[in-house]
């Protein structure tokens, strides 16, 4: 099996980048991946505690946030954001969070909570599990969903961390409580992804238009990808061995 492509998410649930490499730390996530999180305004979550999804500002209430995509410099936590629908913004979301909430606020929808506040996580950022996981994505697993929905799709839509290739399609769901080798860390699988709304938006357009929920459901279940936790320290690059310990 071979790693085919790296992607942190910057801001939770607002764009994507992709990575030729990255150093993984044992105990955390994707460097910078989710440090940010845009908080509604009937959230309940803290300044600096780990919360729930359903605190922020995401794809799955707002399918045109799927569009964005983002480009961050790290010495200086600039993050350059693009959208089809609108001008690029470039912003430091510590500095500025009001230019950042002027302009997601657009491509929230207006029956949903609005964007109030930015919240940052360091280390383990506001992943979708209470622990700090990563995402690995299986792309033959992925050919199954087209080949169910009847439709191409963006890999993008699942917002994993990590993808691979080599195994056959839903594989990735017997390595719970297995150990993986990649690069030189070592991951340990945790549990399957629970799917949501947000992956029936197409992140060209930010539109709905396959409903992959129901393609998941023709196999009696509604999941896609795994969480992997960090059990050592260790860099991995796009084209690197992935081994089932």
């Amino acid at each position: 099996m071979k790693v085919t492509a790296l992607w942190r998410h910057p801001i939770k649930g607002h764009g994507r980048e992709a990575l030729p490499r990255v150093t993984l730390t044992e105990g955390l996530s994707m460097p910078y991946d989710r440090l940010w999180a845009i908080a509604h305004d009937a959230a309940k979550a803290g300044s600096s505690e780990w919360a729930a999804c359903q605190n922020f500002s995401r794809g799955a209430k707002s399918p045109a946030l799927m569009a964005i995509s983002s480009s961050l410099e790290e010495a200086s936590e600039t993050l350059t954001l693009t959208h089809p629908d609108l001008d690029d913004l470039t912003v430091q979301p510590d500095a500025d969070p009001k230019a950042l909430l002027d302009w997601v606020s657009v491509l929230v929808d207006d029956s949903r909570a609005q964007p109030v506040r930015i919240l940052r996580l360091d280390g383990r950022g506001f992943t979708d599990t209470p622990f700090a996981s990563i995402s690995l994505c299986n792309h033959a697993s992925h050919t199954a969903v087209e080949a169910l929905s009847q439709s191409p799709l963006q890999v993008e839509r699942w917002r994993g961390n990590i993808w691979f290739e080599g195994a056959p399609a839903w594989a990735e769901f017997d390595w719970i409580g297995r150990d993986l080798k990649l690069g030189t860390s070592r991951l340990r699988v945790e549990a399957r992804i629970t799917r949501c709304l947000a992956t029936t938006a197409n992140t060209d357009t930010g539109v709905r238009d396959v409903d992959t929920l129901k393609a998941l459901n023709m196999l009696d279940h509604q999941d896609f990808g795994i969480y992997v936790t960090v059990i050592q320290s260790g860099d991995v690059t796009v084209g690197d061995e992935l081994e089932l310990i």
